[in-house]
């Protein structure tokens, strides 16, 4: 066989290899494709079919807006009535309060009852609050009603290293307290009263939301956290369950028919999280191959915050 005819020959076997690989790689992204529907189509909700609709409320409550408009389009599904799974220490106190109001909302239009599993504390008991009814779990973490504002102060240590910052500021409390010179009185002041403001409204809130005035409010708002059981007594919560006693509750009280299929949904960035999605993802580019914009969401998932900025409403700040 003469030269040419063996580079012919190698020519068409890398063809066929070349062209297996990309009619593998295609059937791959279907599957991918295939799977991130379910996904889509567990997050969106049995068709027309009423359901029950869960969502979780966990780790740090920043406000997410994913999160808020996942609540608007619970609100436009089929489902006859939604469960909260909270589990969140809380966050950022206008996160909070913004969840609150999407959690109310929504409760104008299905019956919503919120669970508390393991802690629902500060901004996440804000967010409770929005239901029309509270299970927790006997053990569970509730409370912690107030508002803090940390800043760091290293300016000693600056002083040690021999560095010194300096700043040219529109007027004295601008950026104050900034952390590397020490507070003065009436930058101390000023975050004090903005503190006081969030704490009267988060505490007037908890006043109304659950009828309590007086010594009774005066307990439950200092900050301390109590177990569920303790919650129970202190009129923090309403009931102590889980999330199936809340669907006894729903059907005994609020007419929705028994059985029904609990659905949860998720937020965008969580949808669509197939095993080596990313990789699969990697591997069409390479190829050159088209990436459907379903797949790009799915395998640039995002991340969320990892610090908290303004006031919070927390119990127990994270670790970095």
């Amino acid at each position: 066989m003469s030269l040419t005819s063996d580079m012919l020959v190698d020519r068409r076997r890398l063809r066929r290899q070349l062209t297996f690989w990309r009619v593998l790689a295609v059937l791959i992204l279907i599957l991918a494709l295939i799977g991130a529907g379910f996904a889509f189509r567990a997050y969106s909700g049995p068709g027309g079919q009423a359901h029950i609709a869960r969502i979780k409320i966990e780790g740090l409550i920043t406000g997410r807006q994913e999160t808020l408009d996942l609540l608007r389009d619970i609100e436009k599904s089929s489902a006859s009535a939604v469960i909260l799974r909270i589990n969140s220490g809380g966050g950022t106190t206008s996160g909070s309060e913004a969840l609150y109001t999407a959690v109310q909302n929504l409760a104008t239009k299905k019956p919503v009852v919120a669970v508390i599993d393991g802690v629902g504390a500060s901004g996440a008991y804000m967010t409770a609050l929005g239901a029309e009814r509270i299970f927790a779990n006997g053990s569970a973490i509730v409370g912690s009603i107030g508002v803090i504002a940390q800043v760091p102060n290293v300016s000693k240590l600056l002083d040690t290293l021999g560095v010194k910052v300096e700043a040219v500021r529109s007027s004295p409390l601008k950026a104050m307290p900034s952390g590397v010179e020490p507070t003065s009185p009436e930058a101390r002041a000023a975050l004090e009263a903005t503190v006081a403001d969030s704490y009267r409204w988060f505490r007037d809130l908890v006043g109304t939301r659950r009828n309590l005035t007086g010594d009774a409010l005066g307990t439950v708002s200092d900050g301390r956290v109590f177990t569920g059981r303790q919650a129970l007594g202190l009129k923090l919560i309403d009931d102590l369950g889980s999330e199936k006693d809340a669907i006894t509750w729903l059907e005994r009280e609020k007419n929705v028919v028994k059985d029904l299929k609990v659905v949860e949904y998720k937020p965008k960035s969580q949808r669509g999280n197939l095993p080596g999605l990313g990789s699969l993802h990697q591997a069409a580019r390479l190829l050159g191959l088209p990436v459907p914009e379903m797949l790009d969401d799915a395998a640039h998932r995002l991340l969320g915050p990892k610090a908290l900025e303004g006031l919070v409403s927390v119990w127990q700040m994270p670790n970095e």
